[in-house]
This record gives structure tokens, C-alpha cells and sequence, in this order.
């Protein structure tokens, strides 16, 4: 994973892809564009190297 950068899962079936994006604005809605149409997506939020931060939903606004 890249630090850095933005991450969040959208889910399809038995499938888990990992979005990442480097501006937080992008990332958000890409996240949205897909919760739009009805995936199952999972915000994970931005990658310092060892964890997530701004990985709740009030980071998201």
C-alpha cells in the first residue's frame, strides 16, 4: 500500500478489490459512484504506513 493514499473496498460477491486514490476528493467520489449504483463499498480512509486515519464516516465530509 502506498502512504499517502486514500483507500476503500467495494465488495462483489466472493470479491474484494482495494481502490486507492491519491487525492481525498477523488477517492470520495469514486467511493460514492459506486455506493450510487448499489455496491457494497467499505471506506478504509488514508494509509500513513502502518494503519488507516480519517477512517470514519465523519472524515468522509
Amino acid at each position: 500500500m502506498g502512504v499517502g493514499k486514500y483507500y476503500f473496498n467495494v465488495y462483489s460477491g466472493n470479491t474484494t478489490i482495494t481502490i486507492h486514490r491519491e487525492d481525498k476528493d477523488d477517492a470520495l467520489r469514486w467511493y460514492s459512484s459506486y455506493k450510487r449504483v448499489g455496491k457494497n463499498c467499505e471506506w478504509l480512509g488514508l494509509w500513513n504506513g502502518k494503519e488507516f486515519e480519517e477512517s470514519d464516516a465523519a472524515s468522509k465530509k
